[in-house]
């Protein structure tokens, strides 16, 4: 089955979510050690047939790179020679972390759960991965009004 494979890096874990076939909904899978990432998606690859990769991108408020995005862009590199055939989109990861926490808080995660961190970066990187989805949704929307407004030649 097809699946999008959404990706929350950091230098010492990495947050792997997937949708669901029909790419519609993002659920978390995993958190991985970072230096075991691009063995633990070879490995799934195996497994399931991946279309896509969404990736969060480190940014600031002022919209340029945060500090972290250099690790990202490392992690890109290697990404992208991995597995040139899968295409990589960036979606900004602003405060995925604090929805995350909103998120596990609201599902009623034992607060000890909470603590660890592991947790948080699979649920953020099905936030980063749902808000690509929720885009896509949102631009097929959009072509689709666009389409009929031509047809209507308003």
């Amino acid at each position: 089955m097809k699946r999008i494979v959404g990706i929350d890096y950091g230098r010492k874990r990495v947050g792997v979510a997937v949708s669901d076939p029909l790419g519609i909904f993002a659920s978390p899978l995993e958190t991985v050690p970072a230096g075991n990432i691009l063995q633990f998606i070879k490995n799934y690859t195996q497994k399931e047939t991946i279309t896509r990769f969404v990736v969060g991108y480190p940014m600031n408020l002022n919209n340029q790179p945060s500090e972290a995005a250099k690790d990202v862009d490392q992690f890109l590199n290697m990404l992208r020679k991995q597995f040139p055939e899968i295409p990589v989109n960036l979606m900004d990861e602003r405060f995925t972390s604090k929805m995350a926490m909103r998120t596990l808080i609201d599902g009623g995660m034992k607060k000890m759960d909470r603590r660890e961190k592991g947790n948080i970066d699979k649920v953020s990187a099905a936030i980063i991965l749902q808000s690509y989805l929720d885009a896509g949704e949102a631009a097929i929307a959009a072509d689709v009004r666009a389409e009929e407004m031509k047809e209507k030649n308003l």
